[in-house]
C-alpha cells in the first residue's frame, strides 16, 4: 500500500508555471505506475500525465503535451509535475495517482489506479 500527499498548488497568471510535487509513503515506490490527473467540479477526473513502473517513457494528455513534464524520484519516492505556459483552462484540483497493476491500455483511466493523494488546487487567472 501507498500514501500519496500533493503539494505546490496556487495561483499564477496566464503564461506562468507552477511546479507539483507528490510524495510517496509506504514501501516499494518503484513498483508503482505513476499518474496525474486533474478536476474540475461537475466533471470527471481528467487524464494528464503518467510514468508506468520499471520504465522511464512519460505518456502526456494532448492537452498538455509540449507545456507539461513529469519526473519521478525513486530514490525520493516522489513524481513532480513541471507545468509551464499555464492557461485559464489548467485551472483544477490536480491529484497524483498510483497503481501496481495498470497496463499501458489503461494507463488514461482513472480506474485503473487504486491510490490517491487528496489533491491540489491549482488557479490560471488574470
Amino acid at each position: 500500500q501507498v500514501q500519496l500527499a500533493e503539494s505546490g498548488g496556487g495561483s499564477v497568471q496566464p503564461g506562468g508555471s507552477l511546479s507539483l510535487s507528490c510524495a510517496a509513503s509506504g514501501r516499494s515506490f518503484r513498483t508503482y505506475s505513476m499518474a496525474w490527473f486533474r478536476q474540475i467540479p461537475g466533471h470527471g477526473r481528467e487524464f494528464v500525465a503518467a510514468i508506468r513502473r520499471y520504465s522511464t517513457t512519460k505518456i502526456y494528455a494532448d492537452s498538455v503535451k509540449g507545456r507539461f513534464t513529469m519526473s519521478r524520484d525513486n530514490t525520493e519516492g516522489a513524481v513532480y509535475l513541471q507545468m509551464n505556459s499555464l492557461q485559464p483552462e489548467d485551472t483544477a484540483i490536480y491529484y497524483c495517482a498510483a497503481s501496481d497493476t495498470v497496463i499501458l491500455s489503461q494507463v488514461r483511466a482513472p480506474s485503473a489506479y487504486q491510490y490517491w493523494g487528496q489533491g491540489t488546487q491549482v488557479t490560471v487567472s488574470s
